[in-house]
């Protein structure tokens, strides 16, 4: 009989997450939980399939394992895109890539790259003399917040505010009760319902511009603007700053991967595409199945969810050879699962990697020898997004003269 037996994770649990998986997609690839009645798809290929059969595996009824969630927190009728199924959400998508085309995306790169020299000039004055900082609260979580910003066109003043909706939101889908996250859900669509009407006035070059120009000031299009919005605060900090935390960790316990990165920087956009494949910083969404679906001797019935493990597929050995879980920063021919596939390939992906690569080329070049402490690091809470809440770093010998970081 089999021993596997899916738990979701939330904080200290994250640590270590991957022996549940192998077990799951060994002995029961599709698991059922019966406290919560939805199901658990572990393996690539399936996992694969699903993200690519929206009309088996519909969006429509939230991306969480529980049940009616969308409407507990009021995000029923302003649906975010991501809650969208074609083609629906084809077309609402095709409105707004012309703020995500690679161009757009790399015009924002001289604007991180400063702001990650500025951060990294901090935390080498604050562990100055063999110090330590926590380089989640000096980088990894700050940052995202401030490419979501730039893209949303918010004040910079006003962005610390995302760490906080995203904080509470997560927090209340790991505890079950989404309910907790209807005032972060309110004070979001109060502040976007503020800026739409500015942009709809003065027009900036922004997403949110971007959409009002094509979608008019109906009420229709404030809905579906405050659902886009709701989807970059929440979904684009977290997640990088998961990516960026497990590529310090990893970078951290293989020293000749670390050496070689540092040595040559043009091998990190693909180093980049082997920490997001074991990171997943998205770990697990779910979909809900439109009609009776039967796989490994089990039938999923109509209008139950099915929880889909990132983290998990991505070290599937049957996708990924025995070294699935092995870090190899020369890894190609396959193609991970942290950003999804088919039409819900996550939107944000270029300036995720563009993210990762800028912090990784300037923590390399200013500090090649910094190490971070994983053992002494902590974990967020939240059963869908594995992030580091805290992570101690230290930054070694400067490899610039001082002043020059």
């Amino acid at each position: 009989m089999s021993q596997a037996r899916f738990v979701p994770c939330s904080g200290e649990s994250w640590r270590d997450p991957y022996a549940m998986y192998a077990a799951l997609r060994d002995e029961a690839p599709l698991y059922h939980v019966a406290d919560g009645d939805y199901w658990v798809l572990s393996r690539y290929a399936d996992v694969s399939r699903a993200l690519r059969d929206t009309e088996l595996f519909s969006s429509r009824k939230g991306l969480t394992f529980t049940y009616g969630d969308m409407e507990a927190i009021g995000l029923d009728e302003a649906a975010p895109m991501v809650m969208l199924d074609p083609p629906e959400h084809t077309d609402f998508r095709r409105l707004i890539t012309k703020g995500f085309t690679p161009r757009r995306v790399a015009s924002i790169e001289p604007a991180v790259r400063e702001f990650v020299r500025d951060r990294l000039a901090r935390i080498a004055e604050a562990a100055a003399d063999g110090g330590e900082v926590d380089v989640i609260a000096e980088l990894y979580k700050p940052l995202p917040s401030f490419v979501v910003g730039h893209y949303l066109g918010v004040d910079e003043v006003d962005r610390g505010q995302f760490d906080a909706w995203t904080e509470q939101t997560v927090a209340a889908n790991a505890s079950g009760h989404p309910l907790g996250a209807e005032e972060a859900v309110a004070g979001l669509f109060a502040y976007f319902t503020g800026l739409i009407e500015r942009r709809r006035a003065e027009p900036a070059d922004d997403t949110i511009s971007d959409l009002i120009g094509v979608m008019g000031d109906d009420i229709t299009a404030m809905i579906r603007i405050l659902g886009f919005a709701f989807t970059m605060v929440a979904g684009g900090n977290d997640t990088t700053t998961g990516l960026l935390g497990v590529a310090s960790e990893l970078l951290t316990a293989h020293s000749d991967a670390r050496v070689h990165l540092a040595a040559h920087p043009e091998d990190i956009p693909r180093a980049v595409e082997e920490f997001l494949r074991l990171a997943s910083p998205v770990q697990a969404l779910a979909r809900t199945v439109t009609e009776d679906w039967t796989a490994h001797g089990a039938t999923v019935p109509a209008g139950r969810k099915v929880l889909l493990l990132y983290g998990s597929a991505n070290r599937d050995p049957r996708e990924f050879g025995d070294t699935a879980d092995v870090l190899d920063i020369a890894r190609t021919g396959h193609q991970h699962a942290a950003f999804g596939f088919g039409p819900h390939h996550c939107l944000g992906a270029a300036a995720a990697r563009l993210q990762a690569r800028v912090v990784l080329e300037e923590l390399l070049l200013h500090f090649p020898d910094f190490q971070v402490d994983a053992e002494r690091g902590t974990f967020a809470g939240g059963s869908f997004t594995r992030r580091h809440q805290s992570l101690p770093f230290t930054p070694g010998k400067p490899a610039l003269a001082a002043g020059r970081v």
